[in-house]
């Protein structure tokens, strides 16, 4: 049994722990095996933590034999991304000039996370400064996809999530500025949850000033996982309060019964990009598992998805171009600098007054989608309008980052709107994963979850397929 406690996902592992059936150490020493046995083939978990995660599972093993109430997590083994701080470990953010960036004190998320038991058995890869949909640095290297090694495995949380699919640990932190949680998964075969803004606390006590204002709007922490139920126990004990955050909002995890049959839009060309085939057959798939599990569900586009890409383009690299590219030219390798040069040249960036306008007709964007899904409350939309990119696609020039730009208008426009969205894999497509994503009302995340759940249901849990070829 021990040898194969690593396909287990969070819920399974911890109820197994708290019932004694199997200790801590068990779980712990089976995710770092398995860690030993593939880490190196895909590059993921960057920073092990094998023998300190060991002596936690040692104390955890002793706080069960107590006898006192276990945390939801306990004993449960996981992965942290690069970019959050962990006490006694460098936020390096993919960036060299970083790694003598030592954090005193955990962020919320890990906070959060250790209060309720968990155990970190390593860190995990993102590209420099978190800005890309591909995971590769001159620090740690290029992380590969565990399912194809051609394609990218994602970015930012392309490290968590070729950790997650693989077994190194239950549950992978990640976060989501322009898809960094949904798009790995997409690209991996796995679940997850981006939050509404205020959900789950985040602050770096490491920050040398305080995040633009996009990045506060915009950016959310979140997990990754191979299995619905997993993501939304990760969001219960993510979302807890920390006084860092005073953006958190003190919600109800789940909200009002809706009624029923709860309406579903479903959209293959939200800002009328091409869909390719691939994602085409996935939302179809898709709509029909929530048809069969009682959901209306209806072809309708929702409104004003390329005024939302270019809005968040705006902001976002107005922002970048303002407060963050000075330290990305200091910093940065000439890979993300070429990247960034073409983000720019593919956005409209304004002046403060310009910048003013953008942000205040953002609220007009968000009313449009707020009195939308008066009607529709889940919109049922792609990742990406295409496969996952094969792996450096966003170096090949300007014009190909500005076509990705419009390929992934759906996955960043979540972003601008500040809404929750779980992605959830529907199956493969020439051996590589394919998936999509469920839009719910602000602070709704038990809604994308319920519906993520019903098309896991007739998916069945696609990570499984991957291990019998590892």
């Amino acid at each position: 049994m021990a040898q194969r406690i690593w396909q287990w996902g969070a819920v399974k592992t911890a109820a197994a722990i708290r019932d004694r059936r199997i200790s801590a150490q068990d779980a712990v020493e089976a995710a770092v095996q398995r860690m030993s046995e593939t880490n190196a083939a895909v590059n993921a978990v960057t920073v092990d933590l094998s023998e300190e995660a060991a002596r936690a599972a040692r104390r955890a093993d002793g706080i069960a034999a107590s006898g006192v109430a276990l945390g939801p997590l306990h004993g449960v083994p996981i992965t942290i991304k690069e970019n959050v701080d962990q006490a006694g470990q460098a936020t390096t953010n993919g960036v060299p000039g970083f790694a003598g960036v030592v954090a005193v004190e955990d962020s919320p998320v890990v906070a959060n996370l250790r209060k309720a038991g968990a155990i970190i058995i390593g860190r995990t890869n993102t590209p420099e400064f978190s800005l890309r949909w591909f995971t590769d640095n001159p620090l740690r290297g290029l992380t590969k996809n565990p399912w194809q090694q051609g394609i990218t495995p994602g970015g930012s949380s392309g490290g968590a999530a070729a950790a997650a699919a693989l077994g190194m640990g239950a549950i992978a932190h990640g976060n989501d500025l322009g898809g960094s949680l949904r798009y790995p998964a997409y690209a991996c075969g796995l679940a997850t949850i981006r939050p509404s803004m205020g959900r789950v606390p985040g602050y770096n006590p490491t920050g040398a000033e305080e995040r633009p204002p996009t990045m506060q709007l915009m950016s959310v922490q979140g997990p990754i996982a191979r299995e619905v139920r997993d993501v939304r126990l990760a969001l219960a004990v993510m979302a807890q309060r920390d006084a860092r955050d005073p953006w958190w909002v003190p919600a109800p995890l789940d909200g009002p019964r809706l009624e029923t049959p709860i309406k579903v839009a479903v959209t293959k060309t939200p800002a009328g990009i091409a869909c390719h085939a691939a994602v085409s057959a996935a939302i179809d798939q898709a709509a029909g598992h929530l048809a069969d599990a009682g959901y209306a569900v209806e072809a309708v586009d929702p409104p004003l998805v390329a005024e939302i890409a270019e809005n968040w383009r705006t902001l976002l690299m107005t922002d970048t171009k303002i407060l963050m590219q000075a330290g990305i030219r200091e910093h940065g390798s000439g890979d993300v600098n070429q990247v960034i040069d073409d983000y720019l040249a593919a956005s409209n960036t304004r002046d403060g007054e310009g910048y003013m306008r953008a942000l205040a007709d953002r609220t007009r964007l968000l009313r449009a989608w707020s009195v939308f899904m008066e009607d529709y409350p889940l919109v049922l939309a792609p990742v990406s309008q295409v496969p996952p990119f094969p792996q450096g696609e966003d170096l090949k020039g300007t014009a190909r980052v500005k076509q990705m730009l419009d390929e992934q208008s759906m996955l960043y426009g979540v972003n601008g709107l500040g809404l929750p969205s779980a992605a959830v894999p529907t199956g493969l497509h020439d051996g590589v994963p394919m998936g999509v994503q469920i839009i719910g009302p602000r602070l709704r995340e038990d809604l994308c979850l319920d519906a993520a759940e019903a098309v896991e249901r007739g998916t069945g849990i696609l990570a499984q397929q991957l291990w019998s070829r590892t």
